[in-house]
């Protein structure tokens, strides 16, 4: 059983530099009052912050620092489990968080995220979803069970139940199951390389059994055959490579000096082109101006007559050369095509070559390959029995992976087989169904301590039936807010002795949030007195709540917030 000691807190949401400190287990009832904004639900926050990094209401973790001295917030959480002292220390500006066991803080090597789950998993072995089923009714930021999804109201009762260790137990086996199938995989892997191995020996002894006289005669007509055609591709390389040789020696002096005439005639047809541009332009002057523009002297008429005709006349003669270099230049450029044709005659016969020279190279590697494998024949006594040791131990290891093949498929049968009985639908499930009647039996008894008569029932999948005398069956949210806070409350009472039977959850605090306040009725919360008086001694009951004056008088101890220079303080009374 988790016994909550002490909350302790400063500069958190509207409490100062001073640390308010409230016991949590000296009272068996307390009730909490103050005006609106006094920090009665404070401590409710406190605590959630203190255990799980984030308040019981939907605020902002940066908005939690006092926003007046906006620095040193520290809550601090104390409790025992069972003959262990623990303390929580967690703040912001700077950021703190630190776990204690008996005085001595637990290694913070790991991450925040990993520091939380020791916390949650291996000391008080619930969330903060959990908490505030079991700990806090509240009216502000609380989803009560009947408004959670199925899935999380499973995980609150595999909670409750103690039974989320399956569910570690499957993500183990998980885990372990990806192994083996990796480790599975692996194991048919190198079986077929083993039998490719295998094959590949076998088919290596019947080579080394074929190899006798009949192959040796074999190999030595390949390499004869070979040799004389070796002879005959030398006889056609050297005709070719002389052919090539004789092309070159005449035609390329000849592409050589056509190549110079080109280079001659092209350089002609410029100049020709040049000076016909040059005479045109100079033509084209006289024909536009009647006076030259840089010195302003008319131009007399029989000037511009004898230019323009002298013009004239040496143009028609640059002209006429200039047709005549074209007219060489397509005779010289048709010659050189001839001799061009020539030298790719050439270049054929040099390809020829290549190729002749290439299959050459590739008969010598035959004529090697055939006189390699006579060699191997007179090996083949020692290597046939050096083959055969391989191929024995290539068997042996064969057979050895062919029975952990088959060993680790049986283990992968049994994980199967443990994977279906830890899944929901499995050993889980079998454990709800045992404690859904001892729940539902419970639920009733309370709704009936509340004065609200209504048959209410939980099936497998956490879906709800709620039946009234003389009415149809109803869902949680066919009903008032009135009767949704007694079914809420009979979860939250039923939620606390589930959890002492199984003693999983179990907890001295309880901490009722503006319950008194919402939609119960005078009956109703007469009734939910009679509860409150009934629950043991070990159990420590805080009520937070506006009626103060209709609620005076009947707990055994008060604590009044109240504001003071905008710092919350408590008055313990």
């Amino acid at each position: 059983m988790i016994i909550f000691k002490t909350v302790r807190y400063k500069n958190f949401l509207s409490t100062g530099n001073n640390f308010t400190e409230i016991q949590l287990n000296e009272a068996n009832h307390t009730l909490i009052v103050g005006q609106n904004g006094a920090g009665k639900s404070t401590m409710l926050d406190a605590i959630s912050y203190g255990l799980f990094g984030k308040s019981h209401r939907n605020i902002n973790k940066a908005q939690l620092v006092n926003s007046v001295n906006e620095k040193k917030m520290v809550v601090e959480v104390e409790f025992s489990i069972g003959n262990k002292e623990y303390k929580v220390v967690r703040g912001l500006k700077p950021v703190k968080f630190e776990i204690y066991v008996d005085g001595t803080m637990v290694n913070q090597n790991s991450h925040n995220k990993e520091y939380q789950k020791i916390l949650e998993q291996n000391i008080l072995k619930f969330n903060h979803k959990t908490f505030h089923q079991v700990v806090v009714l509240g009216s502000s930021s609380f989803i009560p069970f009947m408004q959670l999804s199925a899935l999380n109201r499973r995980d609150v009762i595999e909670d409750l139940l103690d039974i989320n260790v399956f569910s570690k137990m499957n993500m183990i086996l998980k885990q372990k199951s990806a192994a083996l199938k990796e480790k599975v995989n692996q194991v048919y892997h190198q079986i077929e390389i083993n039998e490719t191995k295998t094959e590949a020996q076998k088919k290596y002894l019947r080579d080394i059994s074929k190899l006798n006289n009949d192959f040796k005669k074999n190999k030595e007509e390949e390499i004869t055959l070979a040799e004389s055609e070796i002879k005959e591709i030398n006889s056609d390389v050297e005709t070719k490579q002389a052919e090539a040789n004789a092309l070159r020696e005449e035609f390329t002096p000849k592409m050589e000096k056509v190549r110079g005439e080109l280079d001659q005639l092209n350089g002609f047809e410029r100049d020709f082109t040049t000076q016909i541009k040059s005479l045109v332009k100079e033509a084209k002057f006289y024909e536009n101006n009647e006076a030259c523009p840089t010195c302003e002297q008319t131009i007399e008429p029989e000037l511009k007559e004898q230019k323009l005709s002298d013009s004239k006349s040496k143009a028609s003669e640059l002209q006429s050369g200039l047709t005549q270099v074209k007219s060489k230049r397509e005779s010289t450029t048709a010659r050189m095509t001839d001799f061009q044709a020539e030298l790719d005659k050439m270049s054929e016969m040099l390809s020829d070559v290549q190729v002749g020279l290439s299959s050459i190279g590739i008969k010598n590697g035959i004529i090697n390959k055939a006189r390699a494998e006579i060699e191997e024949l007179s090996n083949n006594h020692s290597d046939l029995a050096k083959a055969n040791e391989e191929f024995d131990a290539l068997m042996s290891s064969h057979h050895e992976l062919l029975g952990e093949r088959n060993s680790l498929n049986d283990q992968s049968a049994y994980n199967q087989v443990i994977s279906e009985m830890l899944k929901d639908t499995g050993i889980k499930t079998k454990i709800i169904k045992q404690y859904l009647p001892v729940i539902n039996k419970l639920v009733n008894q309370y709704l009936q301590i509340l004065d609200f008569y209504v048959y209410f029932n939980l099936d497998g999948s956490f879906n709800e039936t709620i039946k009234s005398r003389h009415r149809d069956a109803f869902s949680y949210a066919s009903f008032s807010e009135g009767e949704k806070q007694r079914i809420d409350l009979s979860l939250l009472f039923t939620w606390r002795q589930i959890a002492k039977m199984k003693n999983s959850i179990s907890t001295n605090l309880l901490i009722l949030d503006e319950t008194f306040d919402s939609s119960l009725d005078e009956a109703g919360i007469d009734n939910l007195l009679k509860i409150i008086r009934t629950l043991g001694d070990d159990t420590n009951v805080f009520i937070i709540s506006h009626k103060g004056e209709i609620l005076d008088g009947k707990f055994s101890a008060k604590i009044e917030f109240v504001k003071e220079k905008n710092f919350s303080k408590a008055k313990v009374q």
